[in-house]
């Protein structure tokens, strides 16, 4: 990935709510490709962000909703399938992606608001997740690596 704009206003920690514990840029953005059989593994953000398709083939974005529930969001071009060329994910929201088409790529970017701090990331385990959310098994040892 690489990072494409970090605002350099910043929000004090005290000014933010209380899950995040230092200073945040306003925004920031980067764009990463997806090739082939590679996969975005399961996690979650403390912040909401907002995923945007530039090239490629078709990008699946899983997020298990509350309760457990799955849902698939499809980002990409093709509009009348159901496509979206930006897919908001919640915070706290777990999600994992993967291209549709293995022999293709996605060029891929996302904004984070307020800005991506490494310590606002949480990579998902996979038996933990098991544990959270059984019925769901199959998808979360797809896309984790652990």
């Amino acid at each position: 990935f690489r990072e494409i704009y970090k605002s350099d206003e910043i929000i004090k920690a005290e000014h933010l709510p209380e899950r995040f514990k230092s200073d945040h840029a306003f925004s920031t953005s980067i764009y990463f490709l997806l090739e082939g059989k590679q996969v975005s593994a399961f996690h979650k953000l403390k912040s909401d962000e907002l995923w945007h398709f530039y090239d490629g083939s078709t990008v699946l974005i899983y997020l298990i909703k509350e309760a457990g529930k799955l849902e698939t969001a499809r980002l990409g071009s093709r509009i009348d399938e159901g496509e979206s060329f930006q897919i908001v994910i919640n915070r706290n929201t777990w999600f994992a992606a993967e291209i549709l088409d293995k022999n293709s790529f996605a060029l891929i970017g996302c904004t984070v608001a307020p800005g991506f701090e490494f310590e606002d990331f949480e990579l998902g385990k996979r038996e933990e997740l098991i544990k959270l959310y059984p019925d769901l098994s199959g998808v979360i040892k797809k896309l984790t690596a652990n």
